[in-house]
């Protein structure tokens, strides 16, 4: 059986982001966890709270049991990018994009569900 949680809006760059997502694809949630909290990153700390979230709702909402648990798929899609502006050389107005993130993580046990 398979549950997920999802990040919308998240203050990192979708491309920054990815990098760390790559780390832990395909890879049990414990693995995965000890992996974000040795990388030293704010996309890791995001993302470790998403996974959080996921293998929460797989322990409460189906009974699944944590150990395990793996990551079953995961992505990072661009969010609404922030438009902001700053004072560049000679008075003229730079742009400076303030980009966003939807972090999701689907974990499963590998299990397929029986439908009538």
């Amino acid at each position: 059986m398979e549950t997920y949680a999802i990040h919308k809006g998240a203050m990192i760059a979708p491309r920054k982001a990815r990098m760390t997502l790559d780390l832990i694809r395909g890879k049990s949630v414990n693995e995965a966890e000890k992996i974000l909290l040795t990388t030293n990153t704010k996309a890791s700390r995001l993302i470790k709270k998403v996974l959080d979230s996921a293998a929460s709702n797989a322990v409460n909402n189906l009974q699944l049991d944590k150990n395990s648990l793996y990551i079953n798929e995961t992505y990072i899609n661009e969010g609404t990018t922030l438009k902001r502006s700053k004072i560049a050389s000679r008075g003229q107005v730079d742009r400076r994009d303030k980009r966003t993130s939807h972090i999701y993580i689907s974990v499963s046990d590998g299990k397929k569900v029986m439908e009538d």
